[in-house]
């Protein structure tokens, strides 16, 4: 007789730390700096799975740059990177200030991320196109022609912003700087990268493309559709997937970063893969000069899971406290990318706690000189600042048809009516009686 069946139990991972208790981070499998072997650029995606589960870490706890992904970087370059990190957090600081003031109806930052988006924007070459998400603004701000008067205005919808108030806050676009116009629905741009640099092989062009997803907007289809064009096609593409614990609320395990890496799933592919110390600037800046030259030698694409801690809120919107313990980012085995590279830059002699601080007040200035300037070109939110209405009507067409310019000339009638007298506003429909 056999024996009867216990009955089937579904699993739901839990987090690893809830409001109230210390997170264990042990879930990490975070391995020593210098201890990840370095394969040669052509080496078979199949041979990366020990990357994929291991971390690629350059800077130990001393600041010193060890093992065989340490990279050729002078101290020219790593003070700028060091740089472009405090320029990203104060610019970050302040529209967090701003949107609580009521000047700007939202925004996001990347506290805790910024040695990612930074370190890669100085590896990859001008003329690569990024398909970023909406905490990659250190790909704009490590540039020196990217102006953070023209970000705050974006950010304000104001006479100067360039996407004319036609996207949400911190969704910028600028093909100039290889920065493709970002997308509020989430993966999209994965399968877009794609796309774009299979046009580049196509076309016999040299710019290789550069995707970006959260940890868990992995679940959603068109990532894993984007590694499938990827690889049958080997496009020229590195696929990263910013790993920063939490999607809003919903913890990393949840997405399927429990009892494997997110760096799997690209070697499960037949794609080379990396698992990478996101808070490491010089491993990322190693890392990501690995992925180019491997797309750029006809090698075919690279997926990157970049380990990190989202510092902060969500965005304005989230309260973090209400389903993480407050102080987690202290405890964060990774530390503090910024805190890092200053510790190494201290080390070599190139930097000093005097030149640290000078230049963080330098950047907070030339941030609040910026503020201000974005103000004085419309005002902001809490100004009741209208766009013009003409603004409803342009850049739908490149020529604007018959029947659109005379709905313009009504909406100016109707507009002036309005402003002549205020109160004198249309009835609203009786309810059930309005358009379809």
């Amino acid at each position: 007789m056999s024996q009867p069946q216990a009955p089937l139990r579904l699993h739901v991972p839990e987090p690893s730390g809830r409001p109230g208790h210390a997170t264990d981070f042990s879930y990490l499998r975070a391995a020593p700096a210098g201890a990840a072997p370095r394969p040669a650029v052509d080496v078979a995606p199949a041979d990366t799975a020990e990357l994929a589960t291991t971390l690629v870490r350059v800077l130990d706890d001393a600041g010193r740059a060890v093992g065989p992904w340490a990279p050729e970087a002078d101290a020219a370059l790593l003070r700028r990177g060091l740089t472009a990190m405090l320029r990203v957090r104060a610019f970050d600081a302040r529209m967090l200030i701003a949107q609580r003031q009521k000047k700007i109806s939202f925004y996001m930052q990347c506290l805790g991320e910024e040695a990612i988006a930074t370190a890669h924007a100085l590896a990859i070459e001008p003329g690569d196109m990024c398909f970023p998400t909406y905490r990659q603004q250190g790909l704009l701000l490590a540039r020196d022609d990217i102006s953070m008067v023209e970000l705050m205005c974006q950010l304000m919808s104001n006479e100067r912003d360039p996407m004319r108030g036609r996207q949400l806050p911190v969704m910028y676009s600028y093909k100039r700087a290889g920065f493709f116009s970002i997308s509020g629905n989430l993966a999209t741009q994965f399968i877009q990268a794609v796309g774009w640099a299979m046009a580049s092989a196509i076309k016999g062009d040299t710019r290789i493309a550069s995707a970006w997803i959260g940890d868990g907007s992995t679940a959603e289809a068109d990532f894993h559709t984007a590694l499938t064009f990827a690889h049958v096609y080997r496009a020229p593409v590195i696929l990263n997937v910013v790993n920063n614990q939490w999607a809003i609320s919903t913890f990393q395990a949840i997405a399927g970063g429990e009892a494997t890496t997110f760096a799997g799933r690209g070697v499960g592919c037949g794609i080379a893969s990396l698992r990478v110390d996101g808070n490491d600037f010089l491993a990322v800046l190693a890392a990501t000069r690995w992925a180019a030259e491997r797309a750029r030698r006809n090698l075919g694409p690279t997926l990157i899971e970049w380990v990190t801690y989202r510092a902060g809120a969500h965005s304005t919107s989230d309260d973090p406290s209400r389903y993480r313990p407050a102080d987690d980012w202290q405890h964060f085995p990774l530390g503090d990318p910024v805190a890092r590279l200053k510790q190494h830059l201290m080390a070599q002699g190139a930097w000093s706690h005097t030149e640290h601080e000078a230049t963080r007040a330098r950047l907070e200035a030339e941030v609040m000189a910026a503020l201000k300037e974005a103000e004085s070109y419309g005002g902001t939110l809490i100004d009741n600042h209208v766009p013009p209405i003409e603004s409803m009507f342009e850049d739908v067409y490149k020529e604007m048809p018959p029947h659109l310019h005379e709905q313009l000339h009504q909406a100016r009638a109707e507009w002036a009516r309005h402003q002549a007298n205020p109160a004198n506003l249309p009835e609203p429909a009786p309810q059930g009686q309005g358009s379809p």
